[in-house]
């Protein structure tokens, strides 16, 4: 068929270490002499180089920080980091002094960078919020402590979007984050601190969330994969909420190979989230197996013309977007054309989101679990006047003004639209026998600094279903003064529920066959400036 043109974990040990056997390169061993650098390092290249005593655990971390120091609140003054980990040297240095049972570990020595809504042990959980600078939980979330128990170290705390509310990620704890690529841009959001500090090699991988957009804006931004999984699929046991409906976590990494690494322990049933059991035997052994350059061909993929812009502001992003959808043809795809205003993300985002309805009992219940967060509630985070007003306080107010938002009529009826699209999207997916959607994550580049809203986002259509859906590089707009490089752009691919694995595999064949992954030109590695 013609393509459519654009509308202008025994096994866990197993099965990560196939993973991490598979994606390293074969002139990897050849080079065991040659300098290890952190910016764009991976897991497979970190394992292989911690073997080959290449490099320390602590080395490894201390390079990190110093990229930190050098470009969070000086040089480019990215603004991407809350706070570092101050005990996490110590912990690479534990690594170090019992290096075989870190190397047993499929996440040994791997520094991550946490979205500020994960609720961490040692440091504080703000959601970038002034109001609740200090909140210190008791214990981590769910997903943070499997990945510690896999040799992971939380290195540092990411700025955000404020309480996880907007596209531009500035807040009144951290300020605006700028994107790497382009200074005078946002890096997306809400999970922005996160993409912006993975982008500019602050850390190996990081994790993020998504209410609608907010794993793949970042990633779509900074040229990266970010991966929104079924929803139940990982934990959300303390992570700060937003929906009970539309939440889900995942990570945000430089290649889809470690994206698949971080997603394999996070993945599984988990007591303290009920949403979880529907993913028991739903977890794959080994997410690595889907991992092939050839799983393109073969593949239908939906392309969603109601997605795409047709207005001079969207060209940039169409003219990238189309070099895509060619290289997902030659790679071996077949390119379905969907045209189905059911789509049609302004739409989905006005009548059937339920963020307003859902926030304040879930915030409020969250705070009651923090010990000694300084509000205990939405009323009195409203009352202190500690945030930043002109992106939050429109929400907050409507928010806080619902008596009860889950018993109103308009919330039942958006909750039985959200169930209707679900039934109609699967039924596009068989009656087209499609492997996945594809689609812009956002029509037009993201916006500059000052803006206070991400126009033109099409997550919403992940957000509601709760389907999977995964970003990947698509390419880059044209250069600029303020963008050496262009700006990055990022494609969706959503699939039916439980797919991840299938997602993964078809992502892996386009970064394959693209190699569109590069670092900005704002922070180079620290010996090249």
């Amino acid at each position: 068929m013609s393509k459519p043109a654009l509308v202008s974990k025994p096994a866990l040990l197993v099965a990560l270490a196939t993973l991490l056997t598979q994606a390293v390169p074969a002139s990897a061993q050849s080079q065991a002499a040659a300098p290890f650098r952190v910016e764009e390092a991976t897991i497979a290249g970190l394992r292989e180089a911690l073997v080959a005593g290449r490099i320390t655990c602590r080395g490894l971390v201390q390079g990190y920080l110093d990229r930190i120091a050098a470009y969070d609140q000086a040089g480019p003054k990215l603004a991407a980091v809350r706070a570092v980990n101050p005990q996490a040297l110590a912990q690479a240095e534990a690594y170090d002094a019992d290096r075989a049972a870190g190397a047993a570990k499929p996440l040994g020595c791997v520094p991550l960078l946490l979205k500020d809504n994960y609720n961490t042990a040692e440091l504080p959980t703000t959601g970038g919020s002034a109001a609740l600078a200090g909140a210190q939980p008791a214990r981590d979330a769910t997903s943070v402590a499997r990945l510690r128990g896999a040799g992971a170290i939380v290195l540092a705390k990411a700025n955000m979007q404020e309480l996880a509310l907007g596209g531009v990620s500035v807040s009144s704890l951290g300020g605006q984050v700028r994107n790497p690529y382009d200074l005078t841009r946002t890096p997306g959001g809400s999970s922005g601190g996160v993409g912006a500090g993975i982008a500019a090699g602050f850390a190996l991988g990081g994790l993020g969330s998504d209410t609608v957009n907010s794993i793949r804006s970042p990633a779509s931004a900074n040229n990266l994969v970010g991966l929104r999984v079924t929803q139940g699929l990982i934990s959300l046991a303390g992570i700060m909420p937003v929906s009970k409906t539309q939440d889900a976590i995942g990570p945000i990494t430089r290649t889809v190979a470690d994206a698949a690494a971080l997603l394999q322990v996070m993945a599984g049933t988990d007591p303290a989230d009920p949403l979880t059991a529907a993913a028991a035997g739903k977890v794959a052994q080994t997410y690595a197996d889907a991992l092939k350059p050839d799983a393109l061909k073969g593949a239908r993929l939906g392309v969603v013309t109601a997605l795409f812009g047709t207005k001079p502001e969207h060209a940039e992003v169409n003219a990238v977007m189309q070099r895509a959808l060619d290289a997902l043809e030659a790679a071996g795809a077949t390119l379905v054309r969907i045209d189905d205003p059911i789509f049609e993300a302004d739409a989905l985002n006005r009548e059937d989101d339920v963020q307003t309805y859902e926030f304040k009992a879930l915030m409020n219940g969250y705070l009651a679990t923090i010990p000694d967060a300084p509000h205990k509630d939405l009323a009195g985070i409203l009352a202190s006047g500690q945030f930043h007003r002109a992106a939050l306080e429109k929400f907050l107010t409507a928010a806080e003004a619902r008596q009860d938002g889950m018993a109103e009529p308009e919330y039942k009826a958006r909750l039985a639209r959200i169930a209707d699209l679900k039934a109609h999207v699967a039924e596009v997916f068989a009656a087209q026998t499609l492997d996945a959607l594809v689609y812009p994550l956002q029509k037009r580049l993201v916006v500059p600094i000052g803006e206070l809203n991400q126009a033109d986002r099409n997550g919403i259509v992940a957000g509601l279903t709760g389907f999977p859906a995964i970003d990947v590089p698509a390419g880059f707009s044209a250069a600029t003064e303020t963008a050496p490089e262009g700006v990055p752009v990022g494609m969706d691919l959503l699939g039916r529920p439980w797919s991840e694995a299938k997602l993964l595999g078809l992502a892996y064949a386009f970064e394959q066959a693209t190699k569109l992954r590069r670092p900005p030109a704002s922070t180079p590695a620290l010996g090249a400036r």
